[in-house]
């Protein structure tokens, strides 16, 4: 069955549609789920980023004025919090408080206990033995310093430097929107520490989930599939109608793959919300290409029409049983709210190029909230069956490609979209990315298999916090 749009339809979808999708990248308000929504934010359904935001400062210090009225500070910087409500709505602040003294601070210790990282905001000269009381604790921990407040940097440059500052990074600028920078890498550590992926195959992984457990918190179930079957037999039949039409007409052309074959993949669709509901998961997996492909993908329906749903949602659907890029994946949401789009890369040496491609793509690349790009629904390029959505990115995008290796290793490079290929040769969905850095580089220091996770925006400063933190290594392979 094929569905070609009309002219009228095609302006129209011009006009609307592809408008969004070559917009502008929006903010993304963490807090601002639709209303029967679960998720606190992106990612994340079960509890607020818990921060201790710590004001730093000495009464009549030398230095930058001795004049300086500290509460009339804290309620300029407050002033800028509230600009970025939105962004923050996902935050609990624990602590909030101006502390002018290392005794002080001692008073409000016990409260830090369960925070996810503390904000240190440095406001005056002499407050070096407050930030080290603040260390001693091991969080992570960033000082957000702007110019003229006094001369600690270049203690805390030499803390940096030694082995007791490895939960320390500091972003010194006059730009009061990297308040909300700040809080990424925190996000970022609590929802992996919150997740739950559920894997939906016959091979265990209990090795894994073990190192994933132990190092970041994130649970990971195997579940069978007499569980999915039985799930979606409880879907009904008019929901599932209801959401394929919705998916049928919201492409711009359905190519490939009949009413039928649509129906069934959006049953299975709404049945992996719902086992995440039952479970309280964020993420699902499915080894589609192994132990699931004859029962489940060719006896009733490809889940990738499911798997883009979920991401478009601001949970997680993922092919392959691919756990590394579900942690990625968990990643990105964290630092930036968006999904992430698994894929296979290829190499352009002449362009400087890497094209990344997969049969499935994420409609809502900007976030759950964002634009939606356009699409056609078509079969598995390779199987010449299923569904899945082709999904035309954003050219001009800045994207981020990694993925988390274990526990103690991160991959990535960075790049801008130049091009959508539209070819009957490899997958379905495509970018070229032009590699910022060598892509032959990036070729010989490829490692670890060969998916990967791209995310739309420059997201280097917040992964370099994370694996910080995390004591983890950052590899740029393209250089």
């Amino acid at each position: 069955m094929q569905r070609e749009i009309n002219r009228r339809e095609l302006l129209k979808f011009a006009a609307a549609g592809g408008a969004a999708c070559f917009a502008g990248p929006n903010i993304l308000a963490f807090g601002a789920r639709p209303q029967k929504s679960k998720l606190i934010s992106p990612g994340c359904r079960r509890s607020k980023v818990k921060v201790a935001k710590i004001y730093l400062g000495i009464p009549q210090s030398h230095y930058p004025n001795p004049d300086l009225d500290l509460q009339k500070e804290v309620r300029f910087y407050e002033s800028e919090f509230a600009k970025l409500k939105n962004e923050l709505a996902d935050v609990e602040f624990v602590v909030d408080q101006l502390i002018s003294s290392a005794v002080l601070f001692n008073h409000f210790k016990d409260k830090l206990k369960d925070v996810d990282g503390v904000l240190a905001i440095h406001l005056t000269l002499w407050t070096m033995p407050i930030l080290n009381e603040i260390l001693k604790l091991q969080l992570p921990t960033i000082v957000f310093s702007a110019p003229y407040s006094g001369h600690e940097w270049h203690t805390l440059t030499s803390i940096y430097k030694q082995p007791q500052g490895r939960n320390l990074e500091c972003i010194l600028t006059s730009d009061y929107s990297q308040l909300a920078a700040a809080i990424r890498p925190f996000r970022a550590i609590h929802h992996l520490r919150e997740a739950k992926i559920l894997n939906l195959t016959a091979h265990p992984s209990n090795e894994y989930a073990d190192q994933m457990k132990n190092k970041f918190g994130t649970e990971i179930k195997q579940i069978d599939l007499q569980r999915v079957l039985n799930t979606c037999k409880a879907i009904s039949d008019k929901k599932a109608k209801t959401e394929a039409d919705k998916w049928i007409k919201g492409a711009v052309q359905m190519v490939e793959p009949t009413s039928e074959e649509i129906f069934k993949s959006c049953k299975l669709a709404l049945a992996f919300e719902k086992l995440l509901d039952e479970e309280d998961a964020t993420v699902m997996a499915v080894d589609c290409y192994g132990s699931m492909y004859a029962p489940l993908c060719r006896a009733y329906a490809f889940p990738c029409i499911g798997f883009t749903r979920l991401n478009d949602m601001g949970l997680g659907g993922i092919c392959q049983s691919d756990l590394p890029c579900a942690m990625t994946h968990i990643l990105f949401q964290g630092l930036a709210g968006r999904p992430g789009f698994v894929n296979n890369p290829g190499f352009d040496f002449s362009t400087n190029s890497a094209i990344l491609i997969h049969c499935m793509g994420t409609t809502k690349m900007d976030g759950p909230d964002g634009p939606a790009a356009p699409y056609k629904l078509r079969s598995v390029m390779e199987r010449r069956e299923g569904a899945v959505p082709q999904v035309k990115m954003r050219v001009g995008q800045k994207v981020t490609q990694a993925v988390l290796m274990g526990t103690s290793t991160l991959l990535y490079f960075t790049g801008q979209i130049v091009d959508t290929p539209e070819t009957d040769r490899g997958c379905r969905t495509k970018i070229t990315v032009k590699v910022d850095g060598d892509a032959e580089k990036l070729w010989k220091n490829w490692s670890g298999g060969i998916h990967r996770v791209t995310c739309y925006g420059d997201l280097t400063k917040e992964l370099e916090h994370f694996c910080r933190f995390e004591q983890i290594e950052m590899i740029n392979e393209a250089v």
